[in-house]
């Protein structure tokens, strides 16, 4: 007995083995994709797709191993000028990369390419039924030479595949490109991306030259969404610091829309006024559009012009964008559009923050005076007083971060502000009174 027990426990042990190496294969993709003949990728079955007639993929010789690329093959796809933007190549379902699913370990994909001109390349991945993770979009920067592109393929983790979907050259076309693809490789993903810790900078706009969309300095015009259903992005709604903040991410394009009765006339505006955070974007753009007097999109009367900017990465970006820049917006009447849109494609992460129209303040020697300020003791230590030559609408004072630590609307001439909590620094005192709004500094010691 005690023998045959020994034998039960060591095929027990076998079985046990064999269940976890076989579960394990299961969920790993077949990679490096190198199209060398002893490799992976050059005898799988490829098919191509969009692209008049649709010849095969060809498996070639590298046509530069001196440079970033020494392989001795590649696969080599030639999009045509009657192809669709998105013509393209998978693998076939199961056989070639295999079953698997998108970790922590494997969610950052590298390929290699080498183009006569300069598009999106895209991947995607999609599962035995045919169902995708959408393809991510990112943009060789190099003609005639191999470069290596990354797609970071995070947000799509827990996601079980067995096709992979090529776009070599995703683009509207007006000549055949030929478009070298290489060495394919799955690697972990990098720390978590960095969130803002610190609130954007408080407007100090007045509130009287203000149309706000978005922005805890300002009572805001409703907005019918901040999502369209065309959107491609994921939105959350958060905080930072205490302030309000809209999350996009895995941004590609997100429409925002104040329509019908919540359409904005904002003609007598001059400026168009966001604050972007971004861990990862390269570019934002951002598109306004007027719907016309009919109030309907593609109506016949709209007016619409994109605005393109390079963000400065993990810091607030405050953009007050003068209305006349956007050339191609010539009526305001009837804002009902505000899309965003962020690369690479599919992975950006933008935090958004203090979205409104303005325009500059009126100023006359009348004006300053009856909204004349003053701060003191300045230096304060606990309490510093404010008075104005006007009733105080509002008062807000923000620290050197951006945030605001004390608010009130006292109605009256003056107001003493307890700043024994106040940590020591520079402060700035934002007053309301009389339809103004006036900025000062006060330290507090």
């Amino acid at each position: 007995m005690k023998k045959i027990s020994t034998q039960f426990n060591s095929l027990r042990k076998l079985a046990a083995f064999c269940f976890v190496a076989c579960s394990s294969s299961v969920f790993a993709q077949n990679a490096p994709i190198d199209f060398e003949s002893t490799g992976k990728g050059a005898n799988w079955t490829w098919t191509s797709f969009e692209n008049v007639g649709n010849a095969a993929l060809e498996i070639v010789a590298n046509p530069a191993t001196t440079g970033a690329n020494t392989s001795a093959t590649c696969a080599k796809f030639t999009t045509l000028t009657g192809g669709q933007p998105w013509a393209g190549c998978h693998s076939a379902h199961g056989a070639d990369i295999g079953t698997f699913t998108l970790s922590a370990s494997n969610a950052i994909v590298k390929i290699m390419v080498y183009k006569s001109v300069i598009s999106d390349v895209g991947i995607k991945f999609a599962t035995s039924a045919n169902a995708s993770t959408g393809e991510i979009k990112v943009a060789n920067t190099k003609t005639n030479e191999w470069e290596e592109l990354t797609f970071d393929f995070s947000s799509k983790i827990t996601e079980t595949n067995d096709q992979i979907i090529i776009f070599p050259d995703f683009q509207a076309r007006s000549t055949d490109n030929v478009c070298y693809f290489d060495n394919i490789t799955f690697s972990a993903t990098t720390s978590a991306p960095k969130e803002p810790t610190v609130a954007a900078p408080t407007p100090t706009a007045l509130a009287a030259n203000v149309i706000s969309l978005f922005s805890n300095a300002y009572t805001n015009r409703t907005v019918d969404t901040w999502r369209t259903g065309w959107s491609q992005a994921t939105l959350t709604d958060m905080q930072v610091a205490g302030n309000d903040v809209k999350k996009y991410s895995s941004l590609d394009f997100a429409g925002v829309e104040t329509v019908g009765a919540n359409v904005i006339d904002a003609t007598s505006m001059e400026h168009f006024n966001i604050d972007v955070w971004t861990p990862n974007a390269t570019t934002f753009k951002l598109k306004l559009v007027d719907f016309g007097p009919d109030g309907a999109f593609q109506g016949g009367d709209d007016k619409e012009h994109e605005l393109s900017f390079t963000p400065t990465k993990e810091a607030w970006n405050t953009y007050k964008i003068a209305l006349s820049d956007f050339t191609g917006l010539t009526t305001r009447a009837h804002m009902a559009q505000y899309i965003f849109v962020g690369n690479p494609t599919g992975t950006s992460i933008v935090y958004i923050d203090n979205v409104y129209f303005s325009k500059n303040a009126s100023t006359s020697v009348n004006s300053i005076e009856t909204a004349k300020v003053s701060v003191y003791p300045n230096p304060a230590n606990s309490v510093f007083t404010v008075s104005s030559a006007n009733a105080i609408d509002n008062i807000t004072v923000v620290n050197a971060l951006g945030q605001s630590v004390y608010t009130a609307a006292p109605g009256t001439n003056g107001v003493s502000v307890d700043a024994s909590a106040f940590a020591k620094g520079i402060y700035t005192v934002l007053v309301s009174s009389n339809g103004q709004t006036t900025a000062s500094k006060v330290a507090v010691n």
